[in-house]
């Protein structure tokens, strides 16, 4: 059967109009579609795309127009995709260098957004990557605590094209259909970092995490699963403390090592970077040494290895999770019928100056 054939008649003639404006007018936007046809963007995104699948019609930016006889293979095929993270100076630069990589591999153009994880609604953001950059594919870490991030899953699901969350999960539809992501195993990774220190022989692992962090919930679940694994000590420190830039976290962080001292906690998982160090320079303030009073892992490694000293930490596999987001894009592309994939990618523990054997067994 054709794939005209499988189009119910509605589409087909919604299609079919679409076509015979175009040949009128020549390049149109989406938005220009929705009003002239009476249809939502979605549905002519889906159109679009069907439609430039079959060599109908060309996407330009902003827009859509007929393919012309004197248009010229380029050395790179029009493929784009739109990413969208929530931070362009901490973690996701990494990721999006690993997206870049593989899109150049693959012929493939990355337009780059920056969201914030203030913002309550990415939506806008993403609106205008279809519109106005008309990308084929979007790769996206939406943020998944806002009041309207289940709204905006159900949108990215249906905007007709591919889609992969980055370090998100998330399900759409009245299925709960999954879909398509790359996520580190943050469980693995903070578990890593409570076994090496079990292996020390600490016995009171604590764990501080950055207020508000998406992986924070990861991370503890991986902490709580390995202390009872270990048989570790369920009495100690397991504390939330704000941004380390707010004058609020240095009395949060003072609060964690007297916890700390009094219960005999005598090792700390900090997520992330930032805390991790700001609590070792609470340490020295206070004139306790680590790792010899206090063994500190950090949980990221953006600038850990540059703290004094250098701090044991887990590493995330940014740049394998940008090139692997890229590749299911690319995938998804090439086989529009494949079933969801979800990867899960493991990170790396590094073994620094921070972690050592308690000074008191």
């Amino acid at each position: 059967m054709s794939t005209s054939e499988q189009r119910g008649p509605l589409q087909a003639a919604r299609q079919a109009r679409l076509l015979e404006v175009l040949q009128r007018d020549g390049v149109l936007r989406v938005s220009d579609l929705t009003e002239t046809l009476g249809s939502s963007a979605v549905t002519i995104r889906r159109d679009i795309a069907q439609l430039a699948a079959e060599g109908l019609v060309r996407r330009v930016h902003g827009g859509v127009t007929l393919p012309s006889t004197d248009d010229v293979p380029e050395p790179s095929p029009g493929r784009s995709l739109g990413m969208l993270v929530p931070s362009l100076d901490y973690y996701w630069p990494h990721v999006a260098q690993g997206a870049e990589e593989a899109a150049r591999e693959l012929d493939m153009r990355v337009v780059l957004r920056g969201s914030s994880y203030e913002t309550e609604n990415d939506r806008p953001q993403l609106a205008r990557l279809l519109d106005q950059q008309g990308v084929d594919a979007l790769v996206v870490a939406p943020r998944m605590d806002a009041p309207t991030a289940q709204a905006t899953i159900d949108w990215l699901a249906g905007t007709g094209i591919p889609v992969v969350l980055l370090e998100r999960t998330a399900a759409a539809g009245p299925h709960h259909a999954a879909m398509e992501s790359v996520v580190t195993d943050h469980a693995l990774g903070a578990a890593m970092a409570v076994r090496h220190l079990a292996s020390l022989g600490h016995r009171r692992v604590g764990l501080v995490l950055a207020e508000n962090s998406p992986t924070g919930p990861h991370v503890r679940r991986g902490w709580q699963e390995a202390v009872t694994d270990c048989g570790l000590s369920a009495t100690t420190v397991d504390a939330r403390v704000p941004d380390a830039r707010l004058p609020s976290c240095q009395a949060a962080l003072d609060a964690v090592l007297d916890q700390a001292l009094a219960g005999g906690t005598t090792a700390l998982l900090v997520h992330a970077d930032a805390e991790a160090i700001a609590l070792v320079q609470r340490c020295e303030e206070r004139h306790l040494t680590v790792p010899g009073d206090l063994s500190v892992v950090a949980y990221d490694d953006e600038v850990a290895g540059m703290s004094s000293p250098p701090l044991t930490a887990v590493r995330p596999p940014r740049r394998s999770i940008g090139r692997a987001a890229v590749r299911l894009v690319a995938d998804r592309l090439a086989d529009p019928g494949r079933p969801a994939h979800r990867i899960v990618i493991s990170p790396a523990l590094r073994i620094r100056g921070s972690s050592a054997p308690p000074s008191t067994p």
